[in-house]
């Protein structure tokens, strides 16, 4: 297992059936003031369309299919391709199939890239640009396609990017992304977990009908802690060892899935989203550059009896695995509407047939980190079987027969329709390849472009934030022109990096020391500009901690992040006012976001408002039906605004909900006895814990209640408990004339 500690499970995890039905029961009346704001919320998913397949399966009954992804994984970081690292179980696995050691991801990044990998679809259609957006409801994907066609469909997910919220669970019965081990932003599940949980699934899902499994494993993603025994020598050991981690976990899920076939023949699809720099033109890991080092993948894709062991050099792409899946399938195609980027690789597979293989596509490759997170110009790159062109503010070309390492540029002096001046291809070939590849890039950016949602989710969010990942759920819009290169920034990128990591560590001034550096140099650095702040903020010095997160908003107006913190620190400056005003703009972004809704809330209350806070709090509340924390905060704030009726009703519901860790049975009991209730007032008020803060008027008004039916022992022993609680209602009992013989 991995070392990182135990965590707390994801916050996307679904609401239970009960929790549902209590909201439709209980929230019907009381959410009545709020209703034309619950209209802001979008819908994020939508029914699978069309029916079944309407071809029968390429041989025999269908297929079941097993597709495994790695998230960070190199090839050469595999045995059969780079020989050093053992992995016996994958190499096994590629040996018995047709193995690509160097597919193209479009993306370095996880959910970008994985979501290309569903939809066969380039960023730049689906949309999701980042990790932290949202895939939108318009592209079909294959999980979808596979259910349509009868497949009993699950996915285990192991990394926050993934989860169920940012869009890829559509056409998933199960999409299980329970994360189960780390610290704070560093929560993932260890690839063994993953297995075991995926295996579970299989041996109850049957073998009645087909089925399809995703499995995806994170343990290769920094930080790198794998289990001691599998740490591997030299300067990449550890991330080589985490290689080796998922290696083990994979053949436990292979042999749990030969058992769960039944007999039908299975499609085995293994691949990853994107590869690690591991300092490689001084990236440390990946998403800022699109070098081989981070966009090659491997590709297996085994199918007994119908595709050939061997092995391919043709560049396949990620966008190609969901048209070849459901081609081997004998499926109909993915229903896009303007067709899908990728195409089916089943031709360079199968066994016989004379002639060449077919020529692939130019892989498309983009990464818009530099742009979402820090304000430099994104980039994007076309590749062939041998060329590939960055388009940069200093536009790049490499020979990558001559030069895989990417070290000579070969547009050193390039002219504005891309000539070449000298290298391993120099003259009319590179030129010719530039010319090429430029045309093929602009075929690309003419395509209809996609919009992406933005995630409401605040933790994963906030985690996505502290993973480095600052951009996360923004949609920051079309880069304007004369942004910096991402290769005159490494180095700063590095840096902040550090200075994160540090922040991360509990080291704020140190951390705030290296965001200053950036900022003297680039005063508009939206990466140094957000987490300067918040260290400014953990160091107490909330006002200048506010003067930062001011400029951040006014660089980057909608990402949320940056408003969030802003109001945060507004807020415990006793400046509620203001606060409200930027969760009111937060909510007007992001109106599916719970805890925008329920801070809203807050800072109304301190603001005077307690109508519209009720209002914000009952929002919250509808958005997260299961939450029993969101009811407790709606009924403090209706029971200020005098509705105490509403707030017995929601302690209630609360209680129910969890009644293990509820805290507030006292103040239950005094809203029951307020509202002539006794009965049900006396077991919570008599419950009440003296952790609770209306412990002592709990017991004071239980001993009112035992007093008044005759009960003097119960009504002796509930009034010092509640004296001694707080020694302040000794006057109050002695006032009393039922109560004063009892203090004797």
């Amino acid at each position: 297992m991995s070392g990182r500690g135990r965590g707390r499970r994801s916050a996307l995890v679904r609401a239970s059936g009960a929790a549902t039905r209590w909201r439709a029961a209980r929230l019907a009346a009381t959410l009545l003031p709020i209703a034309l704001l619950a209209a802001l919320a979008a819908c994020r998913e939508r029914p699978p369309e069309g029916g079944g397949a309407t071809r029968p399966p390429a041989a025999g009954e269908p297929a079941h299919l097993l597709l495994v992804t790695v998230d960070t994984l190199r090839p050469d970081a595999l045995g059969w391709v780079g020989g050093a690292n053992a992995t016996p179980e994958i190499d096994r696995l590629a040996a018995e199939g047709a193995r690509f050691p160097a597919a193209v991801a479009p993306v370095p990044l996880t959910l970008p890239s994985h979501s290309s990998l569903m939809t066969a679809l380039v960023p730049l259609r689906h949309g999701v640009r980042d990790n932290g957006q949202v895939l939108g409801a318009a592209p079909a994907t294959l999980a979808e396609a596979l259910a349509a066609a009868g497949y009993a469909t699950a996915a285990f997910v192991s990394g926050l990017p993934l989860a169920a919220g940012f869009g890829l669970d559509r056409g998933f019965a199960a999409y299980d992304d329970r994360l189960t081990a780390g610290e704070g932003a560093w929560l993932e599940r260890p690839a063994g977990e993953t297995t075991r949980a995926a295996a579970a699934w299989l041996a109850a899902v049957g073998a009645a009908r087909p089925w399809a499994l995703w499995v995806h494993y994170y343990d290769p993603h920094f930080p790198y802690e794998p289990p001691p025994e599998l740490v591997r020598a030299g300067r990449r050991g550890a991330y080589d060892g985490e290689v080796a981690a998922v290696d083990r976990a994979l053949g436990e899920l292979l042999r749990a899935a030969a058992a769960a076939a039944g007999g039908r023949p299975l499609l085995t699809v293994f691949t990853a989203d994107h590869g690690e720099s591991l300092g490689e033109h001084g990236e440390g890991t990946h998403g800022f550059f699109v070098y081989d080092a981070t966009v090659l993948v491997p590709l297996v894709v085994r199918f007994p009896g119908r595709v050939r062991p061997v092995e391919v050099r043709a560049p396949a792409r990620l966008v190609d695995v969901a048209p070849t899946v459901l081609d081997l399938l004998g499926l109909p195609p993915l229903a896009t509407a303007g067709g899908v980027d990728g195409v089916s690789l089943a031709p360079l597979l199968a066994g016989g047939g004379g002639g060449p293989p077919p020529a692939l596509p130019p892989a498309y490759l983009e990464t818009r980190q530099p742009w979402t997170s820090y304000g430099w110009a994104p980039l994007a790159a076309v590749r062939d079987g041998r060329f590939k062109l960055i388009a940069a503010p200093r536009p790049e070309l490499y020979d990558l027969a001559a030069d895989p390492g990417e070290t000579v540029n070969l547009l050193p002096l390039s002219t504005p329709d891309g000539a070449a001046a000298g290298g391993p291809a120099a003259g009319a070939e590179a030129e010719r390849a530039a010319r090429r590849l430029r045309a093929a890039l602009r075929e690309v950016e003419a395509r209809q472009a996609a919009s992406a949602g933005v995630a409401d989710d605040p933790e994963t969010l906030a985690r996505l934030a502290a993973l480095g990942y600052v951009g996360a759920g923004a949609a920051p819009g079309e880069p304007p022109p004369g942004l910096p290169d991402p290769k005159d920034r490494i180095a700063m990128r590095e840096a902040l990096t550090a200075a994160d990591d540090l922040l991360r560590r509990g080291r704020a001034a140190a951390a705030l020391a290296g965001f200053e550096r950036v900022l003297a140099g680039e005063p508009g650095n939206r990466f140094a500009l957000v987490r300067s702040g918040i260290a400014l903020a953990r160091l107490g010095r909330d006002g200048e901690a506010i003067d930062r997160l001011r400029w951040a908003v006014a660089a980057d107006p909608a990402q949320p992040e940056n408003r969030a913190a802003l109001a945060d620190a507004l807020l415990r400056t006793g400046r509620p006012a203001e606060a409200a005003d930027e969760w009111a703009e937060l909510v007007r972004l992001q109106p599916r976001r719970a805890d925008a809704w329920s801070s809203l809330g807050t800072a109304l209350g301190r603001a005077g408002r307690p109508a519209d806070a009720v209002a914000a709090l009952a929002r919250a509340a509808e958005l997260e039906p299961g939450s029993p924390d969101r009811l407790v905060r709606l009924a403090f704030a209706e029971h200020a605004a005098g509705r105490v009726a509403d707030a017995a009703a929601h302690l209630e519901a609360a209680a129910a909900l969890a009644p293990e860790r509820f805290a507030h049975a006292g103040a239950l009991g005094l809203l029951l006895a307020d509202l002539g209730r006794g009965a049900e007032a006396r077991p919570w008020l008599a419950a009440s814990r003296a952790s609770e803060p209306e412990h002592a008027a709990a017991r004071y008004r239980l001993a009112a209640l035992a007093a008044a039916e005759g009960n003097e022992p119960a009504a002796r022993r509930a009034l010092a408990e509640a004296v001694a609680a707080d020694p302040a209602l000794r006057p109050r009992a002695a006032a009393d004339p039922r109560l004063a013989p009892l203090l004797r």
